[in-house]
């Protein structure tokens, strides 16, 4: 990639993936990122499952009741977790991690997505989180924030037009209550 800006403008959460596997050396930078993510007074308190096994991924797939498709046919996928009694700050913190997942594989030239876990439900109304834990062997007292999905694209996005972004809601110094302005 070019630079940074331009790796934020082409890249896209990416939902269906080719067959190619990504290089152990790509899993492992990608991994790395996570690793240098930086964390709230420096304890790292994420952990990181990684799953490359097809059934474990369709079984994942099913942890909610939508938005986890992206699992199906990922390449593999790293579900981010952590003991909040590790860090008040450790959903920030996993939050960071994952980020920095997705933009290393961008630079790499691999796709992702992130799943949402925490606070979200299967149809039934079962805790996603549970259905995340019982399949990946977690810890009850570890709290599962996301699992991202990788592999390489199948679908062709356009990157992102930059007069479309929405610095209306940018303000500069202080709040300013744009509506009563016009």
């Amino acid at each position: 990639m070019e630079n940074l800006h331009q790796l934020l403008l082409e890249r896209h959460s990416i939902r269906r993936y080719t067959d190619k596997p990504v290089p152990a050396d790509d899993v492992t930078k990608i991994l790395q990122a996570a690793l240098l993510s930086p964390s709230s007074k420096s304890k790292r308190p994420w952990r990181f499952v990684v799953v490359e096994d097809r059934d474990t991924l369709l079984k994942l797939s099913g942890c909610k009741q939508a938005g986890a498709v992206s699992l199906k046919g990922a390449a593999f996928a790293v579900a981010v977790m952590a003991d909040p009694a590790d860090s008040d700050m450790w959903l920030e913190d996993c939050t960071v991690a994952a980020l920095m997942m997705q933009l290393q594989a961008a630079d790499l030239g691999v796709g992702s997505c992130w799943v949402q876990v925490r606070d979200r439900y299967t149809a039934d109304g079962t805790p996603s989180v549970e259905i995340v834990r019982e399949i990946l062997n977690i810890p009850d007292n570890y709290n599962v924030e996301c699992i991202v999905t990788f592999g390489y694209s199948a679908e062709t996005r356009r990157p992102v037009d930059p007069d479309k972004l929405q610095w209306e809601k940018v303000f500069i110094g202080s709040w300013s209550d744009r509506e009563s302005e016009q």
